[in-house]
């Protein structure tokens, strides 16, 4: 099992920053991928970032790239996603996902809002 705890969102004004982390813990060595998601009111949740494998291949969504940069510790037990540029259409609530083999694991979401 893996528990994934998120941490940093709040409120902030559109062109500010935020970094979100994420903490796992239990079988964390058994993990080979993980990433951020987002979900909006009324929308699906949606890959923002990912980072996968030893060599820590990272992939953005297209509304992201060179605004936002994910990375993680050394041991793979943290993860961050520093947001910087924010826009209002960043709103939602931001999830660490975790995958092991054939199974996800979330965390319970942490809520980012920029205001205009």
């Amino acid at each position: 099992q893996v528990q994934l705890v998120e941490s940093g969102g709040g409120l902030v004004q559109a062109g500010g920053s935020l970094r979100l982390s994420c903490a796992a813990s239990g079988t964390t060595f058994a993990i080979t991928a993980m990433g951020w998601f987002r979900q909006a009111p009324g929308k699906q949740r949606e890959l923002v970032a990912s980072i996968i494998g030893l060599d820590g291949t990272t992939i953005y969504a297209d509304s992201v790239k060179g605004r936002f940069s994910i990375s993680r510790e050394y041991n793979k037990n943290t993860i961050y996603l520093q947001m910087n540029s924010l826009k209002p259409e960043d709103t939602a609530v931001y999830y660490c996902k975790a995958h092991v083999d054939r199974t996800d694991y979330w965390g319970q979401g942490t809520q980012v809002t920029v205001s205009s």
